[in-house]
């Protein structure tokens, strides 16, 4: 599915209807450059899981649990990750492989541990078309 959003409001949209639509123990990969959207589409998405409290961008701590949705909802950024254990001192299975929703941001950092039926999300600009233009591609929807 490839989607052209010209708006961040768009882009949060999209984020939102596929966190409506999210199933437990689903992963979520999502990959852009900086600056193309990842946190506004994360917020789309937590709002559509029913998540209440402010969501931001996990860049020092890795992980945000956010408990107040529908389900669980772990958002990773993996961007500072040095090495792949990093993610087995943080307990990634229990988030992958649980009760809850997992959106990792710079999922490709990590792609020996993802499970075979990851969902990606790859946010592209092109200003060419407009400073708030994005092409969201998404693959492994059911």
């Amino acid at each position: 599915m490839v989607t052209e959003t010209w708006t961040p409001e768009e882009t949060y949209a999209l984020g939102r209807r596929l966190g409506e639509a999210a199933k437990p123990s689903s992963v979520y990969c999502l990959n852009g450059d900086l600056g193309v959207g990842k946190t506004v589409f994360t917020q789309g998405f937590a709002d559509g899981l029913g998540v209440e409290g402010p969501v931001d961008s996990p860049t020092f701590t890795i992980i945000k649990q956010y408990d107040d949705g529908r389900m669980p909802f772990y958002h990773f950024d993996v961007y500072r990750i040095g090495d792949i254990s990093e993610m087995d001192e943080i307990g990634y299975e229990d988030c992958f492989y649980g009760d809850g929703v997992s959106l990792v941001e710079w999922g490709g950092l990590i792609e020996e541990i993802l499970p075979e039926d990851v969902i990606t999300v790859k946010i592209e600009k092109e200003l060419e078309k407009g400073f708030d233009y994005r092409r969201i591609t998404v693959e492994g929807l059911e």
